[in-house]
């Protein structure tokens, strides 16, 4: 198989960071108005035949058992990869033991102004022989790397020329696969309760709706849900890395720094809609014992403490960033992404939540005087 010699662009990482969650909400929106898929999805299929088809999971997806065919060929890719690797530690190896009886014959050459005793005749004699030995294993060495190297590609375009047939004969299989499910008899799954964690969704004032904390509270969801789909960029980044560096020898320098510096990004704009849907665990065995009210003048106490603590995190996290902001910094690594937009990124994620706990606190006030929600 050949090398991937790839390293992700900047421009590509932050466009991907912005353009993927707008694609991901128009289609997720656009699923919601045409209702609930039924049968397979032409697309779906081609994500599988894009990301996984060498393993034939699109024929799987679409209940073919055509998918088995893929499984012994992409075995044997890895199987012939992996001798790859060992042909090329084999053809090291013998150079390096043509470049010692190299370096053997030259010593045990008998100079001009010398006598030529049968010792040093015998030991010339030896080395000639140990190269001539060496430069032989060398050579064979050589061509089963070629060999193996033919292989591959052998089995690289078998395969490729599988996944192309496929993708042509793909619309065709969905609908046959769609027609013939359409006919069977289709068992009704019962709908699961949404049944929040022990500590979560004890909220009294979260249906409370106010003209300005319903707009905070829309900045906070669109935030949430924009970055939410950054999850799912994790799926296929981590799904790259697993190939190239298992099927191609190519493993990254910037994969793991991409994630978790997204990861970082997601956890500080997330923190507001989680507060904003009551999802931030508590480790309170008394609050869940609390009437309603109760619960919400709890809240109203306690926000004295939340925003001290947003307070300081706020303050701390812009001089923090504005101090990268104002050098350009850049990670330390090979990749040498840009570190000021994922520090910038705490600042904005601690005033989404400074806001999202004004809301929480007027929610309360207004639950308290109005007596329910």
């Amino acid at each position: 198989m050949p090398n991937l010699y790839f390293v992700l662009p900047h421009w590509l990482y932050w466009g991907t960071l912005i353009v993927f969650p707008l694609i991901a909400i128009y289609l997720v929106n656009r699923q919601l108005q045409r209702g609930v898929p039924r049968g397979p999805s032409v697309f779906i299929a081609y994500m599988f035949w894009l990301f996984a088809g060498f393993m034939g999971l699109h024929r799987f997806y679409l209940k073919s058992r055509w998918g088995f065919a893929f499984v012994p060929v992409f075995l044997a890719l890895l199987y012939v990869n992996g001798l790859i690797g060992d042909r090329r530690e084999d053809v090291s190896r013998t150079r390096a033991a043509v470049e010692t009886s190299h370096i053997e014959i030259s010593r045990a050459r008998i100079s001009p102004n010398e006598t030529a005793t049968p010792e040093a005749t015998e030991r010339l004699a030896k080395a000639t022989a140990a190269g001539k030995d060496a430069e032989a294993q060398f050579k064979v060495e050589e061509q089963r790397l070629d060999d193996t190297y033919g292989y591959s590609r052998w089995l690289a375009i078998l395969m490729a020329a599988m996944m192309v047939v496929d993708a042509i004969l793909l619309p065709g299989l969905v609908r046959r696969t769609a027609a013939r499910e359409a006919s069977e008899s289709q068992i009704e799954l019962a709908e699961i309760p949404d049944i929040p964690a022990q500590g979560t969704g004890e909220d009294p004032a979260k249906e409370v709706h106010t003209w300005l904390t319903d707009k905070i509270e829309w900045v906070n969801v669109r935030t949430g849900e924009f970055v939410a789909y950054w999850a799912v960029i994790s799926v296929f980044v981590y799904y790259y890395e697993v190939i190239a560096r298992y099927a191609f020898n190519s493993p990254t320098n910037w994969v793991h720094e991409s994630m978790f510096l997204m990861y970082g990004m997601q956890y500080m704009l997330a923190g507001a809609y989680a507060y904003r849907e009551d999802q931030h665990v508590r480790v309170d065995v008394f609050y869940t014992k609390f009437s309603p009210r109760g619960k919400a003048m709890a809240d109203i106490f306690t926000s004295i403490f939340f925003f001290i603590f947003i307070g300081v995190m706020f303050w701390t996290s812009w001089r923090f960033a504005a101090d990268s902001v104002a050098n350009g910094e850049r990670s330390f690594t090979e990749w040498q992404v840009q570190y000021w937009p994922i520090k910038l990124m705490m600042p904005i994620g601690a005033g989404l939540l400074l806001l999202q706990g004004v809301a929480k606190l007027i929610k309360d006030i207004v639950f308290l005087t109005r007596g329910r929600a």
